[in-house]
């Protein structure tokens, strides 16, 4: 398969999916306080940063992971195969990777399962986007 042959229109969507899941995961309506909490942050830390550099750059490497996981999956490809792809990313790959930077940084349990958690959903709905989209 060549990078031609991707629907950039669905990888698009599936980044911009990615980004307002993280809204919604990381908002105070679900983990927001938690998250902040174990990361040691504070409403005045998240006031004080630049939210052209978090935010366009959260959404760029949303558009590099999408874009990558676009061409792991293929083209056409089934909505199950797409669905267990996204899990063993997510959950497989990048979770995992994750655990073992926290491990060695001796962050919270709670800190993984939110952002471990968030990453799993996140290849799984772009996966599930771009199964549906290509």
């Amino acid at each position: 398969m060549s990078i031609f042959d991707l629907n950039y229109w669905a990888v698009l969507l599936a980044a911009l999916s990615s980004f307002m899941l993280g809204g919604l995961w990381y908002s105070p309506w679900l983990f927001g306080h938690v998250w902040m909490e174990c990361c040691g942050l504070t409403e005045i830390d998240l006031q004080q940063s630049d939210p052209k550099l978090i935010y366009g750059g959260a959404l760029m490497l949303a558009l590099v992971a999408a874009f990558f996981m676009a061409a792991l999956l293929g083209k056409d490809p089934l909505l199950i195969d797409s669905i267990t792809m996204g899990t063993f990313v997510g959950g497989g790959l990048v979770s995992t990777a994750l655990g073992i930077s926290y491990i060695f940084e001796q962050r919270p349990l709670k800190l993984f399962f939110i952002n471990g958690g968030y990453h799993t959903c996140q290849f799984i709905l772009m996966a599930f986007i771009l199964s549906i989209t290509g």
